[in-house]
């Protein structure tokens, strides 16, 4: 078979090894594996290599855009839940008074944020 090794790939398309990895990682380009577990990039790898940087310089979206997408395509339940929160319309809890709307949502943002911190400290510390 003829194929190039992930580093003959980084050359020849420009992206870096680093990128051809993540690119796999989100399942846009999937790599053929020699026997002994390296990746091989074939002219199929190639044009879809290609193709991808076209469809990103074309319509200004990022391979994580991209490999989101891939996901809607492939995961139903996911698709759903993205499609019902466009379609939710933001509405207060009968129990809360109005006035009280505010400080409510501040409250289950702060119990949501430390819950993320007990579980992945450094996501809480980004920004």
């Amino acid at each position: 078979m003829d194929a190039l090794t992930i580093h003959e790939a980084a050359h020849t398309t420009g992206w870096s090894a680093r990128m051809l990895r993540y690119v796999e990682r989100i399942g846009l380009v999937e790599p053929q594996r020699s026997d002994a577990g390296y990746r091989l990039y074939g002219p199929e790898e190639l044009q879809r290599l290609r193709t991808l940087r076209e469809l990103q310089e074309r319509f200004d979206v990022g391979l994580g855009e991209l490999g989101f997408a891939l996901r809607l395509r492939r995961e139903q339940d996911l698709r759903d839940a993205v499609e019902a929160w466009f379609e939710a319309e933001p509405q207060r809890p009968a129990e809360v008074p109005a006035a009280d709307w505010l400080r409510f949502e501040q409250e289950k943002h702060q119990r949501l944020l430390g819950a993320l911190q007990q579980h992945a400290p450094s996501l809480t510390e980004i920004g």
